[in-house]
């Protein structure tokens, strides 16, 4: 029984997904892993879609360290609007900044 509800759940996301996003191919990557210290990494998508990420390792205090991470991504949306979304993540939290995000 529960094989056959995951197999339909799982049917069903196959179904929704829209034509052009599943034949979506990737036409760029790059990527740099420089272990714990940091890394970074970009693709773009046949289908308009384009992310870059870069983590380094910070210190802060004598036994804390962690990545902060910055990045974008843009797509487009179903108005044929390209939607960028820059961000950071680091000791303040997940920051993502773009026009079309309603600030607080």
């Amino acid at each position: 029984m529960k094989c056959a509800f995951v197999f339909v759940a799982i049917l069903a996301l196959v179904v929704a997904a829209p034509v052009e996003e599943k034949d979506a191919q990737i036409v760029q990557y790059e990527n740099d892993n420089q272990g714990i210290d940091g890394y970074n990494f970009k693709y773009d998508t046949s289908n308009g879609i384009q992310r870059t990420e870069q983590a380094q390792l910070k210190s802060f205090g004598e036994d804390i360290s962690a990545l902060v991470v910055r990045g974008s991504y843009s797509y487009i949306g179903s108005d044929g609007q390209t939607y960028t979304v820059n961000y950071i993540a680091d000791e303040n939290g997940f920051q993502p900044e773009a026009p079309h995000i309603p600030r607080a």
